[in-house]
């Protein structure tokens, strides 16, 4: 299993950056790399509920593993090329005075073969540097948010 963890310091509460985390079909709004967004289930919050983005040319489908409000949201992440067995994303939200630690992990499975373990590396690269940009964004939405900035 390959992981990659990014975290940033975000100066609200949990509870603000959890709104933002949680509406599931306007990551788009906040994650630059993302086009679009949309919900592709009656549930729009919880464990499996699910969102399709659109991030250039991928298609990809996210589905809800783990909830838990203002403390962890965890997906699994389908439509990648199939080098890799499987790749989450797991969100988690810790208060740090009256700011929120916020960690993004991103864990890939690479799968038994070796051209698995090759793949997963790079795109452990890449998939890094997509978490990199939703944590700048999620800070970037949270605090514009807080300060009754309109979302754009």
């Amino acid at each position: 299993m390959t992981e990659i963890i990014k975290t940033c310091l975000i100066a609200a509460n949990p509870a603000q950056v959890w709104q933002e985390l949680a509406q599931l079909d306007s990551i788009s709004d906040w994650a630059k790399g993302v086009d679009h967004s949309a919900l592709i289930t009656s549930e729009a919050s919880g464990v499996g509920a699910a969102r399709r983005i659109q991030a250039g040319r991928l298609a990809l489908i996210e589905t809800v593993t783990v909830w838990e409000p203002e403390r962890e949201l965890a997906y699994s992440i389908e439509g990648l090329p199939p080098l890799v067995k499987s790749v989450s994303n797991h969100w988690r939200l810790d208060p740090v005075g009256g700011a929120t630690g916020v960690s993004l992990t991103t864990s890939i499975d690479p799968g038994p073969s070796p051209r698995g373990k090759i793949a997963a590396r790079v795109l452990g690269l890449i998939l890094g540097r997509a978490s990199q940009r939703m944590l700048a964004g999620l800070d970037v939405i949270v605090l514009s948010t807080a300060k009754g900035t309109p979302k754009s």
